[in-house]
């Protein structure tokens, strides 16, 4: 069953979903208070390259071991869903206290 969730259209149009809506909330975010912004661009951008370079690696091993595509594919994308996932929560949640 695992399997056959990876290759769900369900599963990818909710990642491009809050791919895009973290994108959007990050951009107001760092528009609101520019001071900030070069260390966060920052932050974002080592963030993006972990996960990228961590699928790259879990692809290439999941290829290696004969895995069926979509399971290559859901290896490939599974670090860039978990953090995309974790930064919609982190940014949906309210500010203060």
């Amino acid at each position: 069953m695992r399997r056959r969730r990876a290759a769900d259209p369900f599963t990818y149009g909710l990642f491009a979903w809050q791919a895009g809506w973290v994108f959007a909330l990050r951009s107001a975010e760092l528009w609101t208070e520019p001071a900030k912004a070069q260390a966060r661009l920052t932050e974002y951008a080592l963030e993006k390259q972990k996960a990228f370079t961590t699928g790259a690696i879990k692809a290439g091993a999941a290829a290696m071991t004969g895995a069926a595509p979509e399971a290559v594919m859901a290896a490939a994308l599974a670090p860039s869903r978990k953090r995309v996932r974790a930064n919609a929560r982190k940014l949906g949640k309210p500010k203060g206290g």
